[in-house]
């Protein structure tokens, strides 16, 4: 008497198991948004960067204050008139 009842059974897990671990499969459409949201905020990381890029051409191409300000920080730019003084850092007693 219960073997029709375990063969329906039988039957909707096998119905079942393509909808959940298929190929086009309820799993794989959970991993297939994850990777989207991880997507999104690499490409939101990755605008922001550029948009400050795209500032730091605008202001090199704008004027010599940035140019200047960039050879100050990264080559130790010093005019005639100045007066360099460069303090070393505190070393671990």
């Amino acid at each position: 008497m219960r073997w029709p009842l375990f063969i329906l059974l039988a039957l909707l897990v096998a119905m079942q198991i393509p909808l959940w671990a298929g190929k086009g499969g309820w799993f794989r459409a959970w991993e297939v948004e994850r990777q989207l949201q991880a997507q999104k905020e690499e490409n939101r990381r990755l605008e922001q960067r550029n948009a400050g890029l795209e500032a730091e051409v605008r202001d090199l191409k704008s004027g010599y204050e940035a140019i200047e300000e960039r050879a100050r920080i990264e080559l130790g730019l010093v005019r005639s008139d100045e007066i360099f003084v460069q303090l070393p850092d505190k070393q671990p007693r």
